[in-house]
């Protein structure tokens, strides 16, 4: 299997403590409640964020990745609901000590959630075009996070709201606070986006495949972007994307998602290095790179996952992705979910092939 090149291993995963951790999902299930029978957008989800870390979940289209973020927020549209699980977020009052909220349990439009929504947590969503209000400027916009959570004038949040367009790389801001999303081109939008979630200083960015509608050139700069803001901030990230190779360069921690279950989660290393999942492999092998061309054929078509994600509603019995896997065994990945366990060094894997 080809590798992506990832640098020195050891500059790449922070492993974290106990002391550091920032948040913990634990058993999350958020379920939709349609008049064609339940979707189970999230199933058993469990993973942990660490202060500064970058947490990458990876899948295709449907597997739960956005549900699973909006979970964490508390805005899970209706007739969707969290209906098991803790999302524990830790919370730092500012005087040494700590609160620890679950954001599966309290009220969405609480002012406990309120307060640690677009403060604490931020998002970026996937299309800023939909995402961004047409009928206000990006500088009311941005100010209304500002005034919203921060204890100042409206004269200083808007200077707040140039000084964080500037910090994102936004051309001229002093011009751009007064414009309305229609008239800035997509990678401007994006950037808009995420001023607006940094305009708090959020301990927790989540970005849910903040990339996927821009040129690659603009696409580099925003991560480089969300790279150095990282730093700067010292704040964690979920980068939520089906694109591994972007999570080759951005994540320390890899969660793949398959049907809204976590199918494997590693460090990033161990993930290109060392997948285990029959699904983690095949994604592996759809990675487009210059010069490899197939084996057999001596072609350079790449390689395609046969079949496609499976209908929410009716789900295969046994491992979901059973259908589509090379490696199923007839008897047993069709009729026995398969367990969720553990290897070496933290590797967690969710197939009956390493029992």
């Amino acid at each position: 299997m080809a590798t992506v090149p990832l640098g020195d291993p050891q500059s790449r995963t922070k492993s974290g403590n106990t002391a550091d951790v920032l948040l913990e999902v634990k058993g999350l299930k958020t379920h939709f409640f349609l008049q064609q029978g339940v979707v189970r957008a999230v199933e058993d989800v469990d993973f942990t964020v660490h202060k500064g870390q970058t947490v990458g979940i990876v899948g295709e289209s449907g597997c739960g990745k956005s549900v699973m973020a909006r979970s964490v927020m508390s805005i899970v549209p209706p007739p969707g609901r969290i209906v098991e699980g803790d999302i524990l977020f830790h919370l730092d009052r500012g005087d040494g000590s700590k609160e620890v909220v679950n954001m599966a349990t309290i009220d969405p439009m609480g002012d406990k959630a309120r307060s640690i929504r677009g403060f604490e947590i931020s998002m970026v969503f996937q299309e800023p075009m939909t995402s961004l209000s047409p009928v206000h400027t990006v500088g009311d916009q941005i100010m209304e996070a500002i005034l919203l959570h921060q204890d100042v004038t409206k004269e200083e949040a808007r200077q707040i709201a140039i000084d964080t367009l500037r910090q994102v790389g936004m051309p001229d801001p002093e011009r751009i606070v007064d414009r309305y999303p229609h008239q800035l081109s997509g990678g401007m939008r994006q950037r808009a986006m995420i001023a607006m979630a940094l305009s708090c200083r959020p301990s927790l960015l989540i970005a849910d495949e903040p990339t996927t509608a821009l040129d690659v050139t603009t696409q580099a700069q925003i991560l480089t972007l969300m790279t150095d803001l990282q730093e700067e901030l010292g704040m964690a990230i979920i980068f939520i994307t089906h694109d591994l190779g972007v999570i080759a360069q951005m994540a320390d921690y890899v969660v793949v998602m398959y049907l809204g279950e976590v199918v494997e989660m590693a460090d990033v290393d161990t993930i290109f290095y060392d997948p285990k999942h029959p699904y983690t492999r095949s994604l592996l092998r759809s990675i487009p790179m210059l010069g490899r061309r197939s084996a057999e054929h001596k072609t350079s078509r790449l390689t395609a996952i046969r079949g496609t994600v499976p209908d929410p509603y009716s789900i295969p019995k046994g491992c979901p992705f059973h259908p589509r896997c090379p490696q199923a065994i007839q008897g047993v990945c069709d009729t026995t979910a398969p367990p969720f366990l553990e290897l070496e060094g933290g590797h967690k894997v969710r197939c009956v092939l390493y029992e």
